[in-house]
């Protein structure tokens, strides 16, 4: 048996090559063609607000293209495994290889080592630029594009229940003693029935409660509303109840995400959803090298026979299907149907198994 996975280094420089520039020229021409489809429809959104110009527009494409980059980046690793498979066939060079004595996985095994290399680059990505872009679209959404303070520990979109009312903060600012509520809206419930909407610009916290200030009351009783400027509520709501009422895994690095996980625990709040969403920090960026083993498909039969566009099509399909068993296992491990570390893992380790069980047919 030859354990000499990469026999040929000029070969496997020349495939690895090839490989990466297809795959990060099939990202750019995604990214560059999602990105203007969605700044057309969110143009008109952020350009509504005054004093909003060129320069948010520029700044919503700088928050957005890294989320796409992230979400597609795999996507494209396959596109560009099947591009790169597929001209080996066509010029026989997978043919050659083969007649020089390679087998199945020493051919693949240079697009596999480069595609542990995207991984890697796409987990500090994700880690160190996308947690930050997509915490800030978030909280500059939740404002419908209206300014926003340079906070790193920014929530957006928080509801929090006390007792039959209901509490939402449009952004949620610092922790602990520190927080700070904006856009705050009370529900006031009495017996299952609305009986006052509190909205506020702000809210600090004072020695039992909380501040709300420039308030605006609506009263369902009288259909009258009435303003004040300050008034006192949520008597023994604690900071913690907002901080930790919408944990996304998205809007967190690994490590404040374990964090926040630990302080749910303490809490007793589910941790389904934020521990899955640990994991799938993980084999989300590895699925990149399940890419090249799902397209090996199109690199082997002979491109004479008529059946590469067939192969193609075959890796684009297992590649897709992938990505549909990863989304609902997620969606499994969200609502505690799945336990968290199989809902990360299952797809990769199944489809990998998959793949090897394909390109061994192939090598028989």
């Amino acid at each position: 048996m030859n354990l000499n996975f990469m026999p040929s280094r000029q070969l496997a420089l020349y495939a690895g090559k090839m490989f990466l520039t297809r795959s990060f020229a099939v990202l750019m021409a995604l990214v560059l063609v999602l990105m203007a489809l969605d700044l057309l429809g969110e143009s008109g959104k952020i350009l509504k607000v005054e004093g909003n110009g060129e320069a948010e527009l520029w700044r919503y494409v700088s928050l957005r293209v890294p989320m796409l980059v992230s979400r597609f980046l795999p996507f494209s690793v396959l596109l560009g495994a099947l591009i790169a498979f597929t001209s080996l066939n066509q010029h026989s060079e997978v043919v050659s290889m083969k007649a020089a004595g390679l087998s199945a996985h020493q051919i693949l095994a240079p697009m596999i080592v480069a595609s542990l290399a995207v991984a890697a680059l796409l987990f500090m990505f994700n880690e160190t630029v996308v947690v930050k872009a997509t915490r800030t679209l978030n909280a500059w959404e939740s404002e419908d594009y209206g300014p926003i303070p340079p906070d790193s520990g920014i929530l957006s979109n928080v509801w929090v229940r006390d007792g039959e009312d209901l509490v939402r903060a449009r952004l949620v600012l610092g922790r602990g003693k520190g927080a700070r509520l904006r856009g705050v809206t009370f529900y006031d419930r009495d017996y299952g029935t609305l009986a006052r909407v509190i909205e506020a610009e702000r809210a600090t916290q004072q020695r039992g409660g909380w501040s709300l200030e420039k308030v605006r009351i609506y009263d369902a009783r009288t259909n009258m509303v009435l303003r004040q400027g300050s008034i006192q509520l949520l008597q023994g709501v604690e900071p913690q109840r907002f901080t930790l009422a919408q944990v996304d895994p998205a809007e967190r690095d690994i490590h404040a995400l374990r964090g926040a996980i630990a302080e749910l625990e303490q809490a007793g709040r589910p941790t389904e959803e934020a521990v899955t969403g640990w994991w799938h920090k993980i084999s989300g960026p590895l699925s990149t090298m399940l890419m090249p083993l799902l397209a090996a498909t199109a690199a082997f039969g002979l491109a004479r026979s008529g059946k590469v566009l067939l192969r193609a099509t075959i890796g684009m399909a297992l590649g897709f299907a992938y990505f549909v068993a990863d989304n609902f296992s997620m969606a499994l491990g969200n609502i505690g149907a799945y336990p968290p570390f199989l809902a990360a893992w299952a797809p990769f380790f199944l489809f990998l198994l998959i793949g090897e069980l394909v390109l061994i047919r192939q090598e028989e």
